[in-house]
């Protein structure tokens, strides 16, 4: 069964562009395309799809206005933020929103279709120049139960915990730490399970937010 898209951006040819390159990919099937955020939801209304790709700055209703109204009523449907804007506060406006990925627009033709399949799949995968860009950003204390959490995790998952934090895919994982792909998936597994994260963007944010655990280069 193919993944449903809605496409979302004010700029016409690039909406065009982009539900072109994901239509060129056999398991996705682009159901609709939007010029904003208020068009987009409309159309999610229509169409039940399975990920949204949404543009942060539109005329009329942007992407951040958008993001929570989809999920308010389709709370499975994954949003995918795609912009030309990595600036800091737009990052972390979307993903704690609940936003499932953000990536930048000179993202490769292959990696938009790679990330729109992880999202339909729960695998969703932040932008590894995204995933720096919030390096630095502190809160001033960590929740008591997230630091407890943090604590009961092995020095592997920890391990484990950085490499996603820092936008890697279970695959660069595995060959970056010379381990399987399966056992990266039940290691990310059990970091979700133990930190009770909604997904491995939200434990990005988490890291970049807390300094959970340190990360490498």
């Amino acid at each position: 069964m193919s993944v449903r898209v809605v496409v979302a951006d004010d700029q016409e040819l690039v909406r065009e562009g982009l539900a072109l390159v994901l239509a060129s990919d056999p398991g996705i099937q682009v159901v609709g395309v939007a010029a904003d955020g208020a068009e987009a939801l409309a159309l999610v209304r229509a169409h039940r799809p399975d990920v949204v790709l949404l543009d942060i700055r539109m005329p009329g209703t942007d992407g951040l206005t958008a993001l929570p109204a989809i999920l308010a009523e389709f709370p499975a449907v994954r949003v995918l933020m795609l912009t030309t804007y990595d600036v800091d506060e737009y990052v972390l406006a979307a993903l704690r929103g609940g936003a499932a990925g953000y990536l930048l627009k000179d993202v490769p033709r292959d990696g938009l279709t790679a990330a729109v399949l992880a999202a339909a799949a729960g695998d969703t995968l932040l932008d590894p120049s995204v995933a720096r860009r919030l390096a630095g950003v502190r809160a001033p204390a960590t929740p008591p139960d997230l630091a407890r959490a943090t604590g009961r995790l092995t020095p592997r998952e920890r391990d484990i915990l950085a490499e996603v934090a820092q936008g890697w895919s279970n695959r660069e994982i595995a060959e970056r730490l010379f381990l399987s792909e399966a056992t990266v998936k039940t290691h990310v597994a059990h970091v979700l399970e133990k930190l009770s994260a909604r997904d491995r963007v939200q434990l990005a944010v988490w890291v970049h937010t807390y300094g959970l655990v340190q990360l490498g280069p």
